[in-house]
């Protein structure tokens, strides 16, 4: 077992260093730049904050954003079970179109939940 573990922990110690390496080499070479009250202002598109640090955001933001995550990763599913599919049919092809079947049911559930909720609706 530990031959086939050991190219991903030999990967995950090359990403660490490579990343830490990167970190440690941008504050080396980066601009110094003193912070200043300017400096440290929140702005979005280059136009300071003008909303106070309690400002309501309404939840509908939150839901679609949550809709959006969920119905996104889900999906990601469906590819590579598409590339699967065509060459285990002969041996597994009624496994697997049962239970995508069973997955695809229960996403499109979720999304008639949704639209029978109203979380789809942006009024």
């Amino acid at each position: 077992m530990l031959d086939q573990l050991l190219p991903v922990l030999i990967l995950l110690v090359v990403v660490i260093i490579f990343g830490g390496g990167l970190l440690f080499l941008t504050s080396l070479a980066g601009p110094k730049v003193e912070k200043s009250a300017v400096k440290q202002m929140p702005y979005e598109c280059g136009v300071a904050g003008t909303e106070s640090e309690t400002t309501r955001i309404p939840i509908k933001f939150y839901l679609t954003a949550i809709s959006f995550i969920l119905f996104d990763i889900e999906v990601i599913f469906l590819y590579p079970w598409a590339l699967i599919y065509p060459s285990q049919v002969a041996e597994y092809g009624g496994y697997l179109l049962i239970t995508m079947g069973l997955f695809m049911g229960i996403l499109i559930f979720g999304l008639f939940y949704e639209y029978k909720a109203k979380a789809l609706e942006w009024s």
